[in-house]
């Protein structure tokens, strides 16, 4: 349905016909870790995240999954002695 309290004009799963159902009643505005994320949009109300309510919850415990400013750093793959490696090949044939 068509938001009709924050985000006025928009779809959002959250809106039901007796108002917004998220926790709370309305959606929350973005935090400073947002700033900079190409999912941030203006409206009259401020500055809110097009994909999730309640950005803060997502920067509570690590980096948003969201966010399209940050890059998750790959981390290192474990290295195989191929000797072994080998050995393990040829027990399983």
């Amino acid at each position: 349905m068509v938001c009709s309290t924050m985000k006025a004009g928009t779809e959002c799963a959250f809106m039901t016909k007796t108002g917004c159902g998220y926790n709370g009643g309305t959606c929350h505005q973005i935090v400073e870790q947002c700033e900079g994320c190409q999912r941030t949009v203006e409206f009259a109300a401020g500055k809110f995240c097009s994909s999730y309510p309640n950005p803060i919850i997502k920067w509570r415990a690590s980096a948003c999954n969201f966010a399209t400013h940050t890059k998750v750093e790959a981390q290192d793959r474990q290295k195989i002695n191929p000797l072994k490696a080998s050995k393990r090949n040829n027990k399983k044939k």
